[in-house]
């Protein structure tokens, strides 16, 4: 997918790998300045050194004054924001059990990270973007914020509090020019489904057949799929699109497949 980003400076958070690296490069292949924002230092570093021009930060997405420091370092190099990707997030890996049993410390780190992590990079890096009058952000929930699954009750409830607070924002930044939108990727092969499902040795290999029996297309997707519709709603020509979240899941949520 070719769209026009030159001259636009780009944020990704967690875009050492899987779905937010794609969605850098996709965003540098079209002509934007990037900052490939990540937790993991020597990822970001890896990825932004093999873009054309882009700069890495390390940056864990619940200290506020980490963000506001890296928003004041994207100001200095760029001069300017145009498009905020909040792809960072986490799910849980060890503790697949029923909320009954689930450990309070694990549901704190997914929905803090999720979920307040969103809410604390957004409320920094939208004001450089309210403030010239527009700009495009693209928060990464999941489908199962929209229609829950078994065994990950926290991060269920974090992607449902994304896609709420992509309206809400959506409702207030609208007016103000810049376009708010989500999207809910369904089952992705990254490094993490890979050892959930589909590496030989993934902890739930086993339910790989009936989990891809439910996608119509019948595999998951790429992360240049996600990374595409990413590009879509960054985009300076969509222009009325605000306030949506986009499905991209093979049509998995469409309906039960008998």
């Amino acid at each position: 997918m070719n769209v026009d980003l030159a001259g636009q400076a780009a944020f990704v958070t967690g875009a050492a790998r899987g779905i937010g690296e794609a969605i850098a490069r996709a965003m540098a292949a079209n002509g934007a300045m990037v900052v490939v924002a990540d937790i993991d230092g020597p990822g970001a570093e890896s990825v932004a050194a093999s873009l054309p021009d882009a700069m890495a930060l390390t940056l864990d997405i619940r200290d506020a004054r980490a963000i506001d420091g890296a928003l004041a370092a994207t100001l200095a190099r760029y001069g300017r924001l145009d498009i905020l990707v909040n792809n960072a997030g986490v799910n849980t890996m060890a503790h697949r059990v029923h909320l009954d049993a689930f450990p309070t410390e694990e549901w704190d780190r997914i929905v803090d990270i999720d979920l307040r992590g969103t809410f604390l990079v957004s409320r920094a890096l939208s004001r450089p973007m309210l403030e010239q009058g527009r700009g495009r952000i693209v928060n990464i929930a999941s489908i199962v914020g929209l229609v829950p699954l078994r065994l990950q009750s926290p991060f269920v409830a974090a992607k449902a509090g994304v896609i709420h607070l992509t309206k809400s924002m959506a409702l207030e930044f609208g007016p103000r020019g810049v376009l708010v939108n989500a999207i809910a990727p369904g089952s992705t092969l990254t490094e993490g489904t890979r050892k959930l499902f589909y590496g030989p040795d993934g902890s739930f290999s086993a339910q790989v057949r009936n989990l891809l029996d439910h996608i119509p297309l019948g595999r998951p997707a790429e992360v240049a799929e996600i990374a595409a519709a990413a590009l879509f709603l960054a985009d300076p020509e969509n222009s009325y699109v605000n306030g949506h979240t986009m499905v991209v899941d093979g049509g998995w949520i469409a309906g039960y497949s008998m």
